[in-house]
């Protein structure tokens, strides 16, 4: 009987300090579950501070009365603003992620091509050129065209599509 006394006083003091174990490892989860609300928290409030951001550009992309087109590196679309949906009958759904020189929309993308190259290579603006185009409605038009580099992303650039403004003559150099 003494043994089996002692033997279940050794068992307790081990389960006793299991028990301390768990209620340790049990305060370090609770620890880690309030680092991981707080971290939850702040990523709650940066996305709605990134969502109000993006808002913002987006209302001030769409109004813009030139087209505004971002280009990456590799000359695909980043980005594809309501005016250049209005000027050249293409919605940004259809041409994100798109090869921009690969588009058939009224605009001799070959020339802005040369532009965009230059703008990546110089990392300075080029233009403004004015480029013989067709509009989203048939209609031959005269469209001025600059590509600024996008400050912060060396690798992509903006470019800026308006008809030029009427009786202003035939563009010069106008392809």
């Amino acid at each position: 009987l003494q043994s089996s006394i002692e033997e279940l006083e050794t068992t307790n003091e081990e389960l006793q300090s299991t028990n301390e174990e768990l209620e340790t490892t049990n305060e370090e989860l609770q620890s880690g579950n309030e680092e991981l609300e707080t971290m939850n928290e702040e990523m709650r409030v940066r996305t709605s501070e990134l969502d109000e951001t993006r808002t913002f550009l987006e209302g001030v992309l769409s109004s813009l009365a030139a087209g505004i087109v971002v280009l990456d590196s590799e000359i695909l679309i980043k980005s594809w603003n309501r005016a250049a949906e209005e000027l050249w009958g293409l919605r940004e759904d259809e041409v994100r992620g798109k090869a921009f020189l690969s588009l058939d929309f009224g605009l001799p993308t070959a020339r802005v091509g040369e532009l965009v190259q230059e703008c990546l290579t110089s990392l300075a603006r080029t233009g403004p050129t004015r480029i013989a185009a067709i509009n989203r409605i048939g209609r031959p038009i005269d469209c001025t065209v600059t590509c600024t580099p996008l400050n912060g992303a060396g690798d992509s650039v903006v470019l800026l599509m308006e008809e030029a403004a009427p009786g202003t003559g035939p563009a010069p150099g106008a392809t």
